[in-house]
This record gives structure tokens, C-alpha cells and sequence, in this order.
């Protein structure tokens, strides 16, 4: 490291969990960021401020001014514009040596089995439910770690997945690809503000975490925030011997 970020990034280095070596674990790292989103968007910021050398985020879609209730990387001149690029202006004034790269599409099988093996891990800031199972099948073929955020009225939802764990469970373990219930979206059902950022910047902390090497990854559970109360809950979560997605991943 150079001067400039020893003084940019003391605060991470005066921690012993983080220090040189882990701060340099971070600026070699790539994350590769699905979605611009209510969750992205504080995912992104807090990546890039933190010093992760490269971010690559897909997202197909544009601002428009409802998004500006929750998605704080996007400003009033930027509505109209594509998310990846406001995302990257937002990062970029914060931190202008992330290596930024914005892909404004969506998130197929066959970019995903492009991308996610450069990656050296994944968040999964989206809000469908199928988008969610393709990330999920493409992380365990490729055996990259995958941290899931999921965000409605007053809820939030937060599972780290870890494929190159033995026995590690997948999204399709709990929640099964050929499920059948009603999609919900925010644009339908609401979103609380606030809710989005605590469950994007989780998001990024964990992502820090399994970069950096340091604490105990929230995985093998399904966290669930109600900020009703501001309480969470958690759940167990075990492989799923007969799920089609890791059934070889053992």
C-alpha cells in the first residue's frame, strides 16, 4: 500500500482482525455485485469505501424517482440514467481507485457462469425469486460464496452460503426451486426504508468478513430482521440430502 491509502484505510488497519495483510486481502479482492437496488446500493458504497480493489455490478434498469425513497446511491440528476453508471459515479466520489465495472443487463445462466468464477464473492441484491435461484445454482457450481439479502414492507432476510464448506446447505435448500407462492414486490407491497440499507450493508460486512479472514460467517442459518421491534431471529438451516442443486457439492 501506498501512502495515500495507509492513511484511507487506518481505521481498518488499527483493527487486529483486519490489519495490513487484511487489508490487502480486500484490495486484491473482486465482488461481484447482482442488483442496484434498495440493497446494492449501500452494499456497493460500503465495498468501495472499504478499499475492495474491484466491484462488478449487473443491473438492467434505470433510476426513476420512486427509487429515491431507499436506494441511496442514486440522486434526483441522475433519474433516467442507467443504475450501473449512478452506482459507479457514487462510488467513484467516494473512492475513485475501485476498479468499477457495470454490465446494464440482466443476470443470465451464461453471464453468471462468466462472471461468478472471477469473483471472490457474490452478493445477491436482487428481488426475484428465480433471478435468486440462477445466482445461487451458478455459486455452487463454481464453489464461490454467496451472501443473500432480501428486503419487503417491514422484513429482512439475511443468509451467507459457502459452498466450499462440506455439508454447507444452498438457497435451494431452504427454499425449494419449484416452490410455488406469489412473487412480492416492494413496488406492490412497500418497503421500509431504512430496512434495505441494514440488510445491504450486513451484506457487505460479511462479504468483508470471509475476504478478510476474520470472525465467524453467518452461514449454515437464515437471519431475520422485524423492524417492528428491531429484533432478529434465526434459523438453522441443514443440507437438504436430496436438493437438485448441491447434491454433488458434497
Amino acid at each position: 500500500m501506498n501512502d495515500d491509502q495507509l492513511l484511507r484505510y487506518s481505521r481498518h488497519i488499527l483493527l487486529d482482525e483486519i490489519g495490513i495483510e487484511g487489508q490487502e486481502r480486500i484490495l486484491a479482492a473482486h465482488v461481484l455485485v447482482i442488483g442496484a437496488g434498495g440493497l446494492g446500493c449501500p452494499a456497493a458504497l460500503y465495498l468501495g469505501s472499504a478499499g475492495v480493489g474491484q466491484i462488478t455490478l449487473v443491473d438492467h434498469d434505470t433510476v426513476d424517482m420512486t427509487n429515491l425513497q431507499r436506494q441511496i446511491a442514486h440522486t434526483m440528476e441522475r433519474v433516467g440514467t442507467p443504475k450501473v453508471d449512478s452506482v459507479r459515479a457514487a462510488v467513484h466520489a467516494i473512492n475513485p481507485d475501485v476498479q468499477f465495472h457495470g454490465l446494464q443487463q440482466r443476470a443470465t445462466k451464461e453471464l453468471l457462469d462468466e462472471l461468478i468464477p472471477q469473483a471472490s464473492v457474490v452478493l445477491d441484491c436482487t428481488d426475484n425469486y428465480q433471478t435468486r435461484h440462477l445466482i445461487n445454482a451458478a455459486c455452487v457450481r463454481h464453489k464461490t460464496p454467496l451472501i443473500e439479502g432480501a428486503a419487503i414492507r417491514l422484513d429482512g432476510q439475511l443468509m451467507v452460503i459457502d459452498p466450499r464448506e462440506p455439508d454447507a446447505p444452498c438457497y435451494a435448500c431452504i427454499f425449494p426451486p419449484d416452490a410455488q407462492f406469489q412473487e412480492v414486490q416492494c413496488s406492490t407491497m412497500g418497503v421500509f426504508a431504512p430496512i434495505v440499507g441494514l440488510i445491504g450493508t450486513m451484506q457487505a460486512a460479511e462479504a468483508l468478513k470471509l475476504i478478510a479472514g476474520f470472525g465467524k460467517p453467518s452461514s449454515g442459518q437464515l437471519q431475520m430482521l422485524d423492524a417492528r421491534t428491531m429484533e432478529w431471529s434465526r434459523i438453522r438451516t441443514a443440507h437438504n440430502p436430496d436438493c437438485p442443486v448441491c447434491l454433488n457439492n458434497l
